[in-house]
């Protein structure tokens, strides 16, 4: 009733055969992905810094840019010269994201200190954003 495949599969012969490129672990690519959030966290808080200078934001740079190197195996971040221009409620929300993402992947690769690295950061980011400000009167 059926006549027999007389070729072999596609699948089958992708399955069997060694790989032309490497491939990476889970964990290779989760280090990858909290690396680049937190990079990117690193280059907000950099444009924060250059608005709305804080030693908290100092602060947070060097144990981002710290976090960074370790997950990149000691190769630190390139740092941009932030541009002196931007809005810092904006600037906040996407750090508040940023920090978001960051303790997603970090959760699930059960890294611990970049996780509460970026629990704190989010915690800072939330009550930037939520602070009073003031109302300018021009006339």
């Amino acid at each position: 009733m059926y006549e027999p495949i007389r070729t072999k599969s596609v699948h089958s012969t992708m399955a069997d055969t060694a790989s032309d490129f490497p491939h990476r672990s889970r964990e290779e690519e989760l280090d990858i992905q909290l690396a680049g959030h937190l990079a990117a966290l690193l280059a907000v808080t950099d444009e924060l810094r250059s608005l709305t200078p804080s030693a908290d934001l100092d602060t947070a740079a060097e144990r981002l840019a710290e976090q960074v190197a370790r997950l990149r195996g000691g190769h630190g971040p390139l740092r941009a010269t932030p541009s002196a221009a931007g809005d810092p409620v904006a600037l906040h929300q996407r750090a508040h994201a940023l920090a978001g993402r960051a303790l997603v992947v970090a959760a699930s690769r059960a890294d611990t200190a970049a996780a509460i690295l970026a629990a704190e950061r989010m915690d800072a980011h939330a009550d930037a954003q939520s602070e009073p400000r003031e109302l300018s009167t021009t006339a």
